[in-house]
């Protein structure tokens, strides 16, 4: 016979059968007290834990993790609640909201509050990380004895939109989980609104404009939604008399030859004999009823409950109303399932949860006690350390401790059923992930087991562990020696290796292509240039002129780095420029702070973009919050501009945010960046060659033929030139002079980081005037700085060099390159840079000559 209950329905809560609020036994030894709504002594109870933070525990009556209730009774707090927070945002904002509930004790709760609301998804954090998936925050509980909490949302994208937050918690009684949560979230994911709901709201006045305070600071609207409200009292030294009645209280226990009520686990130092059940660590051999075959304990019955396919156990990684849709539908022959395999004479039966997995254990236990007329009880296992007094005046009665079963990422521990054990269950059934169906589960010690002693009957259901699918998987960074010649752990290169196709082409076939349109100039690569036994002759006198200035500049741009940016960042060179000075950072963190830094090397492409396929890398091993962008040197800001294009669209496209668009670069002498080490146009002798100064590797390629979704972008290594390769040399002269530049550079960088570096652009409204001035009308064109200048010579078909009046020896291997291609070199007073470099302007190999020296125009 079904009976008919309310989605929405109270049940009365019922207090002890003998009339005593189940805080009394707390309030009468420690003078705490509950001050506000007449329904808080129905709705909590006090408890004591062993918590350096905390003493008291207030114990949810109706929220189903520590004291058996109806399961309509728990779910109808939660339904009624969403329901509120629909009635006050209104349907067309409740479509765009997300609700946010916290592991562990309020994943149920707010999966109930998601179902009242009905049209938004819910997501809960938690503290199981899943390979694969890229957490899009966290934050900490401050006043937990577990803190860290994950969000892991399947779709990046659940939290890119502009609606608003509904964040559900059990009790809100000091708001410091809320703020830590929209502090990190809004930090990302800014929005207009948010809503606080809680079963109980026991904010002092302080807390409460705590939280106004900081939502004026944000500028955003934060309301709150309760079921009941109040304050907690507390006399002054509570926390040490509270610590004081636990050790009183189980040392008179221990004396009178009782189990004690606080595991000796609990402690820090592990107690010689008592198997801590480790990872790695052997577990004495079990002496009791061993699993049967199938991996069950021979008390416990197994039940096969049909869980849906592609539905999830819960919303670890997101619940959308079409789940919610899929579960509604398949309750009723589940709960039969369940109800089948009871007993046939059980007359009050116990649905037992397992941590996060609340919500479909409680769905179970309110369906069955929709279809049948047993009286459901429902609660769940916990991690929280919890002292039981076996007193009606106290709100935990009975607990049951046994090792945790799911391999826990923060290791083995002890885990808790409370008031389980005395309740006079005539079956208990416990529901669990394929997680947590593990030897410990089954184990003599184990949960199962200790479930037996206190039950006629004990039946197990699992519910199939929800992985998100996987995407494509990404290979590993290419590293040297197979890929450059840098020492593997200097750099990883977000690449795919091309070097065995031919992408040469000769540069004024290149060119001709690249102007007409007919080709982007990063669908090949130009011959690379052999340096003649002159122009080496000059890079090794300009790296010996030049590499304490260099020196200095990388100490620079790191300390800034270091102080403003992260003290642990993530170093993402730009390739190929970028490289060599993201490798000399990374030495310098290492020799000012011993610091061994991450760092990578990716493609980005002028009018294609950053390779986003990188940046989805980079995102699954490291928080982008800490990226720092690296590349060697700004012209024009065109690269800055580029990237900071990118990764918006990057944003839109995948959801995943943190990235930073602002490049450190060694020298600015374009003013594009706040982030540098010199804003001077001098020479840097890693622009004088290609690849051989740069690990051996080509500049990136982007080709669809070669490059398909799913791929980083290609490049080449150059092994043939590996006799002509100062990559490492140029490199070690550079980092032998940060000793004698330490001081300095630490100086300037104090400076710097004091004063106002905001980028100017005066670069890029030089290019623009000399584009027009020499009729080029094209600022691609037209390259600024002695860096982009030897590109220009080495890579493009130059028509003249722009060079400042008086210019010195920053321009000798110019001045070399410029006479053997014929190019003109004219001085000009005034230029903004040590030099300009200038493409021929509508290039064809006839105007030029096949051998693509200029001639006038």
């Amino acid at each position: 016979m079904e009976k008919a209950v309310n989605e929405g329905e109270h049940r009365e809560v019922r207090d002890d059968a003998d009339g005593v609020w189940s805080g009394s036994w707390v309030a009468e030894r420690l003078g705490v007290e509950l001050a506000g709504d007449g329904r808080l002594t129905g709705l909590l109870g006090l408890a004591l834990r062993r918590n350096p933070k905390r003493a008291h525990l207030l114990v949810s009556n109706v929220l189903g993790k520590h004291v058996p209730q109806s399961p309509s009774v728990v779910y109808g707090y939660g339904v009624e609640l969403g329901r509120r927070v629909r009635d006050l945002l209104g349907d067309d904002e409740a479509r765009r909201a997300v609700v946010l509930g916290y592991a562990e004790t309020a994943t149920g709760l707010g999966h109930a509050v998601a179902d009242g609301l009905g049209l938004a998804p819910y997501l809960h954090s938690t503290r199981r990380p899943v390979a694969g998936v890229t957490p899009a925050g966290g934050f900490e509980e401050s006043h937990s004895h577990a803190t860290s909490h994950l969000l892991l949302p399947e779709d990046p994208a659940l939290f890119t939109g502009d609606g608003p937050l509904v964040l559900v918690d059990d009790e809100f009684s000091t708001g410091n989980t809320v703020l830590n949560t929209v502090r990190d979230l809004h930090g990302r994911y800014p929005r207009r609104r948010y809503v606080v709901v809680a079963l109980v709201d026991m904010r002092s006045s302080a807390d409460a404009n705590r939280l106004a305070d900081f939502a004026e600071e944000i500028g955003a609207r934060v309301d709150l939604v309760a079921a009941a409200s109040g304050t907690v009292r507390l006399p002054e030294g509570v926390l040490e008399k509270g610590q004081e009645l636990v050790a009183r209280y189980e040392s008179e226990r221990l004396s009178a030859g009782a189990a004690p009520s606080w595991s000796l686990a609990q402690f820090p130092a592990p107690l010689e004999g008592v198997a801590s059940g480790a990872r790695g660590t052997a577990r004495p051999a079990p002496t009791g009823p061993q699993p049967d075959d199938n991996g069950t304990a021979p008390h416990t019955t197994r039940i096969d409950l049909h869980w849906p396919a592609n539905l999830p156990d819960g919303a670890r990684h997101g619940f959308t109303p079409a789940h919610r849709k899929l579960l509604e539908d398949a309750l009723p022959a589940m709960a039969r399932r369940l109800a089948d395999a009871l007993p046939h004479n059980a007359r009050r039966v116990h649905i037992l949860g397992f941590e996060e997995l609340m919500y479909a254990p409680l769905r179970l236990a309110r369906e069955l006690e929709r279809v049948t007329d047993i009286e459901v009880r429902y609660s769940t296992t916990t991690r929280s350390p919890v002292l039981a007094v076996d007193d009606p005046g106290y709100a935990i009665r009975t607990r049951l401790a046994f090792p945790a079963h799911d391999d826990p990422a923060d290791g083995p521990g002890e885990r808790y059923a409370y008031n389980v054990a005395g309740a006079g269950f005539d079956a208990v059934v416990a529901v669990v992930d394929s997680a947590g169906d593990t030897p410990a589960l089954h184990a003599p010690d184990g949960l199962l087991a200790r479930l037996a002693e206190h039950t006629p009957r004990v039946l197990l259901a699992v519910i199939p562990s929800y992985a998100p699918e996987r995407p494509s998987m990404l290979p590993e960074p290419l590293r040297g020696p197979a890929f450059s010649s840098y020492a593997p752990e200097e750099v990883g290169w977000l690449l795919q290796d091309l070097s065995d196709v031919t992408l040469e082409a000769p540069t004024e076939e290149r060119e001709e292509a690249i102007q007409s349109g007919g080709a982007h100039y990063a669908e090949s690569l130009p011959v690379e240039y052999q340096p003649s036994e002159e122009y080496q002759e000059l890079f090794h006198a300009a790296l010996e002129e030049s590499a304490a200035r260099i020196a200095q500049a990388v100490g620079v741009v790191t300390e800034t780095v270091l102080a403003e940016r992260s003290p642990r960042p993530v170093l993402v060179s730009l390739a190929r420029a970028g490289t060599p000075v993201g490798i000399l950072m990374r030495r310098w963190a290492r020799h000012r702070h011993g610091l061994d830094l991450p760092h990578y090397a990716v493609s980005i492409v002028r009018g294609r973009g950053i390779d986003a396929n990188a940046l989805r890398w980079l995102a699954r091993h490291h928080d982008p919050r800490d990226v720092v962008f690296v590349d060697g040197w700004t012209g024009k800001g065109a690269i800055t501009r580029e990237l900071a294009q990118a990764l918006e669209e990057f944003e839109k496209s995948d959801g995943i945010t943190g990235f930073s668009p602002e490049i450190a670069v060694l020298a600015d002498p374009g003013s594009c960046v706040r982030t540098y080490g010199t804003r001077e146009d001098f020479l840097i002798p890693s622009a004088c060659l290609n690849s051989t100064v740069s690990g051996l590797i080509s500049r990136t390629v982007l080709r669809a033929d070669l490059v398909g979704p799913h791929d980083f972008h290609g490049a080449k290594f150059y092994r043939e030139l590996a006799g002509t390769d100062v990559s490492v040399a140029f490199l070690d002269a550079v980092s032998a002079r940060f000793p004698e530049v330490t001081d300095a550079a630490c100086a300037q960088a104090k400076e710097l980081l004091a004063s106002d570096r905001s980028p100017t652009w005066e670069g890029w409204a030089a290019v623009e005037r000399i584009s027009e001035e020499y009729a080029i009308h094209d600022v691609n064109l037209v390259k600024p700085g002695v860096g982009e200048t030897t590109r220009v010579m080495l890579r493009r078909v130059p028509w003249k060099v722009l060079a400042r009046a008086g210019a010195g020896s920053d321009l000798d291997h110019v001045r070399l390159l410029a006479e053997q291609r014929g190019v003109p070199v004219e001085e000009v007073d005034g230029l903004p840079y040590t030099c300009v470099g200038l493409i021929h302007p509508k290039y064809t190999r006839g105007a030029t000559g096949a051998d693509g020296k200029a001639v006038s125009v």
